[in-house]
């Protein structure tokens, strides 16, 4: 019997949020009647409320949050062919952003708990040509800020965080925006707060920031000289004024997700494989996003299925972040990305997704057959046999195959790929590194 859907207009994730339109036509007119359209005055009182309400001293305007991203990297002194560290479970942007500007981002794997990058793995992708560790606070939750700063100052190297979900959000009871040399703040159209499109560089630093100016502006100094390298990063007037009125509603909004977030968990609460992923307890979230995560063995249904049905009902939930970063094709066939799983994956493999075999004790193997033979039907074809590799260090022929790295350590190659709960990925064993063994395969987060 066919029925109606329960919304007449789609929802969709992340519909802009539009704030009084009076006040924005009467910054507009204000622009266009000073006949000043770019990095005018209404960009310089944007950068003064974002960096007031991130608690920084400093906060640089941009047209967009990717170029914001490529000059935190080389305001902080990244030079071009370093690798950076970034976790896999984010959106594509957060490497393409560094691989447009000739760093190699090196993916990492993600903490379970605040689907941020896992500083234990961090450390193990540390090597020579490691030039800056990006974290991202995936879904407005700050990633392990704590232990990527000490790991990034034992080590001397710049800690960039990709903010773009996180305005307004605290760790410790301080505002994101202060953490590490620089974050980055997203105003593109589905955010919370939005400026049409726009970004942020926000940072403690008025040494990158005068550089990140500099470089926004084709390398423009303050005396109207280049001093350096630069492109065209500048913000509008139209898009800074967009941005000024959407501020203004900053607590009411937060207050109005939060009210959402507590239906959703109420109304879910006591569903057996179904929960609703939270935020750091105690502090202040913005919860611009909220995440379903469904587990297939105990909720007796696949994310897949209650996804058709919300989306039969003009509700347009996603999957985010799905496939990981180095499983997507300007990435999957790079070695030199470092990819969660080390071991290439051939090309008739299925969507290209890496696949290893790590010496696991018997304990080990038992633990994650179960998981293993429900990741689906498939089985690959027998492999090729690697060619023997020699180690940058010592010429002799390194055990396993496959590309050598740039000095570090075989144990960094974990022995296992992005956690089933946020990439979903289909090799043919369990993805968990949690010590509770593995998770069902149908764990994916689901945005709605």
């Amino acid at each position: 019997m066919f029925r109606l859907p329960v919304f007449r207009e789609p929802l969709h994730v992340g519909r802009p949020n539009i704030g009084d339109r009076e006040k924005l036509r009467e910054k507009i007119d204000d622009a266009l009647d000073r006949r000043w359209l770019s990095s005018g005055p209404l960009v310089r009182e944007l950068e003064e409320r974002v960096a007031a309400l991130a608690v920084t001293a400093h906060a640089v305007a941009t047209c967009n949050a990717t170029v914001a991203l490529q000059l935190a990297a080389r305001a902080t002194g990244v030079q071009a062919g370093a690798e950076v560290i970034v976790p896999s479970f984010t959106w594509v942007a957060t490497p393409h952003a560094l691989d447009w500007i000739g760093l190699t981002p090196v993916f990492c794997d993600v903490d379970e708990e605040t689907a941020g990058i896992d500083p234990a793995h961090a450390e193990k992708l540390v090597g020579p040509a490691t030039g800056a560790i990006l974290g991202v606070h995936a879904f407005g939750r700050p990633c392990p800020i704590d232990e990527l700063t000490e790991l990034a100052d034992r080590h001397g190297l710049p800690l960039l965080f990709d903010a773009a979900h996180a305005l307004g959000s605290t760790h410790r009871g301080r505002p994101v925006g202060g953490f590490g040399s620089a974050e980055v703040f997203s105003f593109h159209a589905t955010k919370f707060i939005n400026s049409f499109e726009g970004g942020a560089l926000v940072t403690d630093d008025p040494r990158v920031a005068e550089r990140a100016r500099a470089m926004r502006n084709f390398g423009i100094g303050e005396d109207r000289e280049v001093i350096s390298s630069g492109t065209n990063a500048k913000m509008s007037e139209a898009s800074a004024a967009m941005g000024l009125v959407s501020l203004e509603r900053v607590d009411a909004l937060i207050e109005q997700n939060t009210r959402n977030h507590r239906l959703y968990e109420e109304g879910l609460a006591g569903l057996p494989g179904i929960s609703v992923r939270g935020q750091e307890p105690g502090e202040r979230a913005n919860h611009q996003y909220l995440v379903v995560e469904i587990d297939q063995a105990e909720a007796g249904v696949h994310a897949d299925q209650v996804h058709a049905v919300l989306e039969r009902h003009n509700v347009l939930a996603r999957r985010y972040f799905h496939p990981c970063c180095h499983q997507l094709a300007p990435y999957s066939d790079r070695p030199e990305t470092h990819a969660p799983c080390r071991c290439r994956a051939p090309r008739h493999w299925p969507s290209g997704y890496w696949h290893c075999r790590p010496a696991r004790s018997s304990a080990r193997r038992r633990s994650t057959a179960s998981a293993a033979s429900s990741a689906g039907p498939w089985r690959p074809a027998a492999r090729t046999a690697p060619r023997a590799r020699r180690t940058e260090k010592t010429g002799t022929p390194a055990a396993g195959g496959g590309r050598a790295t740039t000095g570090r350590r075989r144990d960094a190659w974990p022995t296992h790929v992005l956690k089933r709960l946020v990439c979903g990925c289909r090799t043919k064993r369990s993805c968990s590194i949690t010590s509770s063994g593995p998770r069902p395969t149908s764990a994916k987060p689901v945005a709605v």
